[in-house]
C-alpha cells in the first residue's frame, strides 16, 4: 500500500519504521493521515514486526491536530470535536498500547497537543537535544486529548501534570527526561541512530514476553495490589508456556546467545 502524508519500512530485521510525513505542517494530523497510520499499524500488526519505531519527517515530530483541516464556521454550529477524537486519535492511542510488542518514539522536533500525547503513549521515548513538549491545549480553550490527562500525571505527578496542562508552557527534551516523561534525551545528530539501535536490540528480544510486560504495566494503572498480583500469576503462565522462554533456559544452560523467534 503506498501513502502520501506518512512513510512505512518493514526491515528485513524484523523492525517497522513509520514516519510522519507532512514536514511542510510539522506533521500535524489530517483525515488522511489518520486513515494512513491505521492501515500502516495494521500491517504491523499481521506482518511479523518485533519492534516499532515512530518518527517525524522535517524539523518537527507532530504538532497536533491541524487545523487548516476544521472548517469552523464562526457562525455556523458548533463542531463535535469527540467525533474526531472517536473517530481518529482515541483508536490510534488503544492501538499503540494494544500492540504487544515494544514502540518506540523519536522526538525530533516540537512535540505538541496530541503529538506530544501520541509520543507519550509508546513505550520508550528518546528525544533530540533540540526538542520539546507542549500541551497546547489550553491555549485554544480545550483539554489535552489524545490520553494526555492519563499519561502525564503518572509520568510526572499531580502537580506538574496540572501547570503543564493549564499554563502550556514549552519544556525541553532535557526537561522531560529530569522529570521522567521521556526516557532519554540524545544528541540531535544521534536520535535516529539512538533509538534505531534499541529498536533492532528489542527485535531480538523475547517479543512475547515484552509484550506481556507491557499487558502487565497497562494494567497496573487501574488494579488493586492482589488483582495485579493475580494477573502476574496469569501471563506468567502465558510465558512459561512460550517457545521464546524455552530457548531463553536453553541457551543460558548451554552458554550460548539466544535466538528468540515468538511472537
Amino acid at each position: 500500500m503506498s501513502f502520501t502524508t506518512i512513510r512505512f519500512e518493514q526491515r528485513d530485521d524484523a523492525v517497522a519504521i513509520i514516519t510522519l510525513n507532512r514536514p511542510e505542517r510539522l506533521n500535524s494530523f489530517n483525515a488522511e493521515m489518520h486513515a494512513e497510520l491505521r492501515a500502516a499499524l495494521q500491517q504491523v500488526h499481521s506482518g511479523g514486526a518485533r519492534a516499532l519505531l515512530l518518527t517525524g519527517a522535517g524539523r518537527g515530530f507532530c504538532a497536533g491536530q491541524d487545523l487548516n483541516d476544521r472548517n469552523i464556521d464562526p457562525d455556523g454550529p458548533a463542531p463535535d470535536l469527540g467525533r474526531s477524537i472517536d473517530e481518529g486519535y482515541n483508536p490510534l492511542v488503544r492501538t499503540l498500547r494494544g500492540l504487544e510488542l515494544p514502540v518506540i518514539a523519536a522526538v525530533n522536533g516540537v512535540a505538541a497537543g496530541a503529538g506530544a500525547n501520541l509520543a507519550l503513549a509508546c513505550d520508550i521515548v528518546f528525544a533530540a537535544r533540540s526538542a520539546s513538549f507542549i500541551q497546547a491545549f489550553c491555549k485554544i480553550g480545550l483539554i489535552p486529548d489524545s490520553g494526555g490527562t492519563w499519561f502525564l500525571p503518572r509520568l510526572v505527578g499531580q502537580a506538574r501534570a496540572t501547570a503543564l496542562t493549564m499554563l502550556g508552557d514549552k519544556i525541553s527534551a532535557e526537561q522531560a527526561a529530569a522529570w521522567g516523561m521521556i526516557w532519554q534525551c540524545v544528541d540531535d545528530a544521534a536520535l535516529l541512530d539512538t533509538a534505531l539501535s534499541a529498536a533492532c536490540h528489542l527485535a531480538t528480544q523475547p517479543t512475547r514476553g515484552l509484550g506481556l510486560i507491557k499487558r502487565a504495566l497497562n494494567a497496573a494503572a487501574t488494579h488493586t495490589l492482589d488483582q495485579q498480583l493475580d494477573l502476574e500469576r496469569d501471563l506468567q503462565r502465558l510465558a512459561g508456556r512460550s517457545e521464546d522462554y524455552r530457548e531463553g533456559v536453553a541457551a543460558f544452560l548451554s552458554k550460548r546467545t539466544p535466538q528468540f523467534r515468538g511472537r
